[in-house]
């Protein structure tokens, strides 16, 4: 196999190191053996605010790439151009729903505000296809992906009470709802898009 190398700067060593720090950690908790390669890289894009780090290489690879999307999200905030849907400019209940994701784009807490809470479930909705049914299962994996405090039975749930995900009523099919977002979702989406590369 070629090897690509790939430059990585983290402006905030130490956001950085925290965010890898917590992260090693959950994985401990879980398997006490040490990360292999593939998934130790996942891990540093992880902290590096990417999804994966597939999406970290195509941010590296991308001709022109803005800045913010190579930062990690402490970063990108002090670092990234203004544009229409900055933290500045959002609502104070969406700047609390951006609030509650890590580096990663994971949902770290169950916000105690509902207002909050559906904005959440808005950026939760995009990580699902129009038109392709899910089992449950799947919807499951695509939630604890999702999230870092393990809880994607409430999640799910959720997501149908507001009405974004719907199923049937043996819970054997799940599909993603057409839902129209208001002006504050929409910013907060494009906020956490620009953040999270979404």
């Amino acid at each position: 196999m070629t090897r690509l190398a790939l430059p990585f700067t983290a402006p905030d060593l130490s956001a950085f190191a925290r965010s890898l720090g917590r992260a090693l950690k959950a994985r401990h908790a879980h398997d006490p053996a040490p990360p292999g390669h593939n998934e130790l890289l996942n891990l540093i894009a992880a902290a590096a605010g990417h999804r994966n780090f597939q999406s970290l290489r195509a941010a590296l690879a991308a001709p022109a790439t803005p800045a913010a999307a190579i930062l990690p999200a402490a970063a990108a905030t002090t670092a990234a151009p203004a544009a229409p849907a900055t933290p500045a400019t959002l609502s104070d209940n969406a700047r609390k729903a951006l609030g509650q994701f890590d580096a990663a784009g994971r949902l770290v807490r169950w916000p105690v505000k509902f207002s909050v809470q559906r904005l959440v479930m808005w950026v939760l909705w995009t990580r699902f296809e129009g038109k392709r049914v899910y089992s449950e299962r799947e919807v499951n994996a695509i939630l604890k992906d999702a999230n870092a405090f393990g809880d994607h039975v409430t999640l799910r749930r959720e997501l149908v009470n507001h009405r974004l995900l719907t199923r049937k009523s043996d819970c054997s099919e799940y599909r993603k709802l057409a839902a129209r977002a208001d002006d504050e979702t929409r910013a907060l989406l494009h906020a956490w898009r620009a953040r999270f590369g979404g």
